[in-house]
């Protein structure tokens, strides 16, 4: 005869059992970790493209796109997807595209589905960002961008005053002629870890959000680490020879000056940041990196404005972003465009073997392009509107004293009303800033970490209804 189990004991057998069970991942584990490894593979995805793996540069160009897809799977399950009307614009928009593009368009699923992954995957991706994460994990999001920051700008000023050559300035596919774009003065525009520069220009324009944020809130963040992080932002911007990292840095104080102007009480806070940023200013000012990059910028700056009209030109050739153009020009293409994808780098690259903008560079039109006015008109609706309700709805969390969401939104509203997806990592960073907005909208300060409801609808309070 077998032993019965005696009641309430446990086995050997049972308890690994139970602790193998216990051990097992949650559905709501898995889909933090995806959304932290999407966030970390934004950010280090040149690196691995550059220096770790340059024999897989071409499939790790795409290494987001299975972290997303598993992501919104998981997510889908626990009913954390929002099916608002900006996630199902995008789906309806991209299926349609790719119908039309193998149909009516250029005829190459593979670049079809390049296209259409964008608005299938990484759109959605952006609202269950926004959807799972809780106010602890966006300060956590802040703090390890913060702590980046310091070494990013070493890496930057290494490759800055190194030439092409060097290991530092290594290419995609370990290509040895680097990875360093035109700037002036014989010096090129540094990349960081990431594949091209338009990589660390949206990088540190996100630093200077998390910035700006733990100078007005102190106590969140080490004082130190914050200190070095802003002397590397204002190392940046010269270094980076990126007006658009100028331009989205002063876009971004002025957004935190409406902080300080609704609620004087960080007024205070802000002089003691003053102060730490003179000491930063002063502690990098007299070297010979921050005065070399200071000349070599002055000259970039003067050489563009130049060629674009001035400053008024720039400024409405960068941050109005093409929206007469693309208008205008609808009328010249084909009702469904030459087909979603094509406008992208590697939709012309597979297409005629050469990286260029076969369609626009300019984001808005390239949508119109790929997509003709039937498609193209409506997307770019859809992402001003969703612009206008963040932002609005991130003026409404700083009238009841919370700001972060309304500080995010000074690096955020350009890229979701018309910041680059064509290419991968501008793209990463749109969906990763338009999660953290949407999540900062959601949340407050006092929330607890706490699981998302299983309803798609948020409190009213929220002020999130539409958009988680």
């Amino acid at each position: 005869m077998s032993a019965e189990p005696i009641p309430g004991h446990t086995t050997p057998a049972r308890s690994a059992r139970e602790k193998r069970r216990k051990k097992k991942a949650s559905p709501e584990q898995l889909i933090r970790w995806g959304i932290w490894a999407y966030f970390l593979l934004v950010i280090f995805e040149g690196a691995l493209r550059k220096w770790v793996l340059p024999g897989l540069a071409t499939p790790l160009l795409v290494v987001r796109d299975p972290i997303a897809l598993a992501t919104l799977y998981l997510a889908a399950k626990r009913g954390w997807l929002p099916l608002n009307v900006y996630v199902i614009s995008a789906l309806t928009i991209g299926c349609l595209g790719f119908l039309t593009a193998i149909t009516v368009g250029h005829r190459s699923p593979f670049v079809a589905a390049f296209g259409a992954r964008i608005l299938i995957l990484h759109v959605p991706m952006a609202f269950v960002i926004g959807r799972v994460l809780s106010r602890s994990d966006l300060l956590k999001i802040g703090r390890v961008i913060i702590w980046i920051t310091v070494p990013m700008t070493v890496l930057m000023a290494l490759q800055y005053f190194s030439p092409q050559s060097a290991w530092v300035n290594r290419g995609v596919g370990g290509d040895m002629e680097g990875a360093g774009f035109s700037g002036a003065m014989g010096y090129a525009r540094p990349p960081g870890t990431f594949s091209f520069t338009n990589g660390l220009t949206s990088f540190y324009n996100l630093a200077g959000v998390w910035i700006v944020y733990y100078w007005l809130t102190p106590g969140k963040c080490n004082r130190l680490i914050l200190l070095l992080a802003t002397g590397g932002l204002i190392l940046a911007i010269p270094l980076s020879i990126s007006r658009a990292l100028l331009f989205q840095t002063v876009l971004t104080g002025m957004f935190a000056m409406l902080v300080i102007a609704r609620k004087p009480k960080y007024l205070g806070k802000v002089m003691g940041a003053g102060i730490a940023i003179s000491i930063a200013l002063a502690s990098v000012s007299w070297t010979p990196a921050f005065q070399t990059g200071m000349t070599v910028f002055a000259k970039r700056f003067e050489t563009a404005s130049d060629s674009e009209g001035g400053l008024e030109g720039t400024l409405g050739d960068r941050f109005l972003g093409g929206l007469i153009g693309a208008v205008f020009n609808a009328t010249d293409l084909p009702v469904f465009g030459h087909g979603i994808g094509l406008g992208t780098n590697v939709g012309a690259k597979y297409t005629t073997g050469k990286r260029t903008f076969l369609i626009a560079e300019g984001e808005w039109g390239r949508e119109v392009g790929e997509l003709g006015p039937l498609l193209g008109l409506p997307l770019i609706f859809v992402r001003v509107l969703m612009a206008a309700q963040l932002w609005w709805l991130g003026y409404q969390k700083l009238t009841r004293s919370d700001p972060l969401a309304w500080i995010l939104l000074g690096a955020g509203v350009l890229a979701i009303a018309q910041g680059g997806w064509a290419q991968p990592t501008a793209l990463g960073f749109y969906t990763l800033i338009t999660g953290l907005v949407i999540a900062a909208i959601r949340t407050s300060p006092t929330s607890k970490k706490s699981r998302p409801k299983k309803r798609h609808v948020e409190p009213q309070r929220d002020h999130s209804v539409a958009v988680s």
